[in-house]
């Protein structure tokens, strides 16, 4: 598709009117019913008229921007055999660009065919936009080996208080000064924002006083919702351009795989009005598919659907510039007739395209339908979220016995996953913590979940957190208990920006937030997910940096090929050498001893000059002194300035991560005869 060729369907504005434009294969008859200014009353219902492979359109001269429409449509009405057609429900249009107002979950939503309600007080209007010129084409900020920044935009910045009242909680917060100096001091090379587009509450979270925190439950896939961007695509294209010129990219994370019309008892808002049998998945009885959890999974591999998928990425590349894209349970976008295929047209043409070929895709590799864990298979230039990392780390630090290898596999890239059809480099986004599940404080902090003000007593998020308590019993506000906990996300910082490929750091883990425990806290718009920046740990916010810091002095760290042991082609240094603590190479039963909890990682050619940095990783609970081998003319340092790595002779703590970097003997001066090469 040209850059300049705009989506077939949706309302779209001209110089002489609106032309009004949808799809459905199974619908007898189409209308689009034209609201008052204020989207109350409707003043016209014009019938679309069929032109052929589903498209129905109308043009209407004399209509233009800032019009609020929404459409009808009609047919049968069997819900058993996948049919709801019903003029009574207001549908919002699938290609709406901007909505005048948020969905809001009402029971009347779900009231069936025949019984005189007439949805449209309950329903958003589409509001018809004239499109600005598109974001001028450049590539992407972000490159694979940077760090990711996943941000949940409300509650970044609700508790901000550099930040003015009428912008927190909003895209446009990202764009503030102290934002963008707190993401530069990170190193941030993109925010992954948490889904900005249009969504609605679960239909058991209004009884519960609740709301959806997350986004994830979309009603339509490109309008963005007024309480998160109340200025529309050029609120997000202004913060995006703000954020590149700090010179940081931006990803949306997008949900392809299920809307929140929910299973059958959900309510009619869109894409089931229009063509349930079509837009969602059944089986062969006619029951809703469930690969989601959800209730419902959209049918990616419908050629009109694909078509409706790509034209919201080209729409959120042109019109708002972003960088690229992460794919909530993203194996629905390749399951071909439900079964996942890598090579299926959707997933084809997102890396064909000419608008998307150079953005940054990013799957979840998961979901929970047949067949539906898929790390590691979806093609190339696809980054994938590494759940193995995040586990096999956890589970080191929480001190399981014969995990060193696992651990040892991780820092190197996961070869073991993503090491296939000859590929070289990694797919990996590494991470410890994310949205879903415990923040990384939390991790260290709860053996178990604690959901309750969920209000499903507790049933709801996984039970298996591999997180522990350090195993101190007692006050937490003790001393050593702080301190232990503190300890522990230290190195668990340390091992993530230690590890080859992206990484990607959950807004607020830099500085320890809570959520009291809740792994599942998707339900909570209050202060269980905001963040609380006055109470931030500055220290721990610091070391981050520090890291991050590190990261981007040693290219070493942030190169995405897999660590083979042996030299690269432009280099005489095997790019990594595996020892104990002891400076003697691990050999196979050292590799397999169950009790093994410490390791040193020397990556060759660290920087420019071929010098090396060691990682010591001290996962015991007990102190340990560790040896380095030499070089001659050069000499060991620290690599970042904390007490501990600036008396290395000193024993290394345990539950520790310690960076050493060579520096020229010329230049080290006396140092180099106090730390004896140590």
């Amino acid at each position: 598709m040209p850059a300049d060729q705009r989506p077939r369907f949706g309302g779209l504005v001209s110089e002489g009117g609106i032309r009004f434009a949808a799809w459905s294969q199974a619908a007898r008859r189409l209308w689009v019913s034209i609201f008052d200014d204020q989207g109350n009353r409707e003043i016209e219902r014009l019938e679309l008229q069929p032109e052929g492979d589903g498209v129905h359109a109308l043009f209407v001269a004399g209509l233009g921007p800032g019009i609020r429409y929404g459409f009808r449509a009609d047919g049968d009405y069997a819900p058993d055999r996948g049919l709801w057609f019903d003029p009574e429900k207001l549908l919002t249009d699938p290609y709406a660009l901007e909505i005048d107002r948020p969905y809001a979950y009402d029971w009347r939503l779900t009231r069936r065919r025949g019984e005189g309600l007439d949805t449209a007080p309950l329903m958003p209007k589409a509001v018809a936009a004239a499109l600005p010129k598109p974001v001028p084409a450049v590539p992407p900020l972000f490159q694979p080996g940077g760090l990711i920044y996943e941000v949940p935009v409300r509650a970044f910045t609700m508790l901000h208080p550099d930040i003015p009242e009428k912008l927190r909680g909003t895209v446009a917060a990202l764009a503030h000064p102290v934002v963008i100096e707190h993401l530069k001091k990170l190193g941030v090379s993109a925010v992954e924002l948490m889904p900005v587009t249009a969504s609605i509450d679960e239909r058991h979270l209004p009884p519960l006083g609740l709301r959806n925190a997350w986004g994830y439950n979309p009603v339509t896939f490109m309008a963005l919702d007024p309480r998160l961007a109340p200025g529309g695509i050029m609120e997000l294209r202004n913060t995006v351009a703000a954020l590149r010129q700090a010179g940081i990219g931006v990803i949306l994370d997008l949900v392809f795989n299920h809307t929140g019309e929910s299973d059958r008892l959900g309510p009619t808002l869109s894409l089931r009005g229009f063509d349930n049998q079509a837009y969602y998945r059944h089986t062969p009885d006619g029951r809703l598919v469930n690969d989601t959890g959800t209730g419902n999974t959209v049918a990616c591999d419908h050629p009109i659907t694909g078509e409706m998928v790509l034209d919201t990425l080209r729409h959120f590349v042109r019109d708002a510039g972003v960088d690229g894209f992460r794919f909530d349970l993203a194996p629905i976008l390749g399951r071909v007739e439900g079964t996942f295929d890598a090579e299926a047209p959707l997933l084809k043409t997102m890396g064909q395209d000419a608008l998307l070929a150079d953005r940054v895709l990013i799957a979840e590799p998961w979901d929970i339908g047949p067949d539906g864990y898929q790390l590691g298979n979806f093609p190339p230039p696809f980054l994938e979220w590494n759940d193995k990392y995040r586990d096999d780390v956890r589970r080191f630090w929480r001190g399981d016995a014969g995990v060193v290898g696992a651990l040892a596999t991780r820092l190197a890239g996961s070869s073991d996953v993503f090491a296939t059809n000859g590929q070289s480099a990694s797919r990996a986004v590494n991470f410890i913590a994310a949205h879903d599940g415990m923040t990384l404080a939390d991790i260290v902090r709860y053996e178990r979940k604690h959901n309750e003000a969920n209000g499903e007593q507790n049933r709801d998020g996984h039970n298996d957190n591999l997180s522990w308590n350090n195993g101190v019993e007692g006050d937490a506000d003790k001393p050593a208990v702080a301190m232990a906990r503190l300890n522990d996300q230290h190195a668990l910082l340390a091992t993530l920006f230690a590890s080859r490929g992206t990484i990607m750091l959950t807004a607020g883990d830099e500085f320890g937030r809570s959520q009291k425990g809740n792994n599942n806290a998707y339900a909570q718009d209050n202060q269980i997910t905001w963040l609380d920046w006055a109470g931030r740990d500055q220290g721990l916010e610091r070391y981050t940096a520090l890291l991050s810091t590190l990261r981007r002095a040693v290219p070493a760290l942030s190169d995405a090929r897999f660590l083979t042991g042996q030299p690269p082609a432009d280099s005489d240094m095997p790019d990594v050498a595996w020892l104990t603590e002891t400076g003697s190479p691990l050999d196979q039963h050292s590799w397999q001893d169950p009790l093994r909890h410490r390791l040193v990682m020397i990556l060759g050619g660290a920087t420019d000059d071929e010098r090396r940095l060691a990682v010591l990783v001290n996962g015991d609970r007990r102190a340990c002194m560790f040896t380095l081998p030499q070089r001659e003319g050069f000499f060991w340092e620290p690599a970042i300035e904390t007490a501990e790595a600036a008396d290395i002779e000193r024993p290394v703590s345990g539950r520790t991560v310690i960076f050493m970097i060579e520096r020229a003997a010329a230049r080290a001066g006396t140092r180099e005869k106090r730390n004896g090469g140590r």
